[in-house]
């Protein structure tokens, strides 16, 4: 790993935009096509409206921070935040019927999921940590 790049913001809507714009600039940085870069601002942007949604509700909003890493090889997006912890298990592919009724749950999970080649998450006492890995020797080829 080689660059990195940081953005701590509000655990609110408003936040969102700004962090969409930073992954934007940092994938423009990092040189990556347009389908990779899509894929990350994808499962950045789900997280962290999960984040919004969720790891706050109940709580005055604290703050995400979204740092970004990058390398010949590798992606590393780490979101962290200091809401209720949340453990993103990997959910099944959602069913069309299911999507068509309105009662589609978890398919931001399933975005992040399929955007990344990886995805772990670690809460502590000193915060909640998605970590997102892309292998950008697959984009490469």
């Amino acid at each position: 790993m080689s660059d990195r790049l940081q953005i701590a913001l509000p655990a609110e809507i408003d936040s969102l935009l700004p962090i969409r714009r930073f992954i934007e600039r940092a994938c423009a940085q990092a040189g990556l096509d347009d389908e990779t870069s899509y894929d990350i601002k994808l499962a950045v942007d789900e997280a962290c409206t999960n984040i919004v949604q969720h790891g706050y509700a109940g709580l005055n909003p604290g703050s995400m921070i979204v740092s970004l890493q990058y390398g010949t090889h590798k992606l590393v997006v780490h979101i962290t935040d200091f809401g209720h912890p949340f453990e993103p298990s990997e959910p099944p592919e959602p069913d069309p019927e299911t999507a068509l009724s309105g009662k589609l749950g978890g398919i931001g999970l399933y975005f992040i999921y399929r955007s990344v080649d990886s995805v772990s998450y670690e809460a502590t006492e000193s915060g909640n940590t998605l970590t997102l890995v892309k292998d950008l020797s697959r984009t490469q080829e």
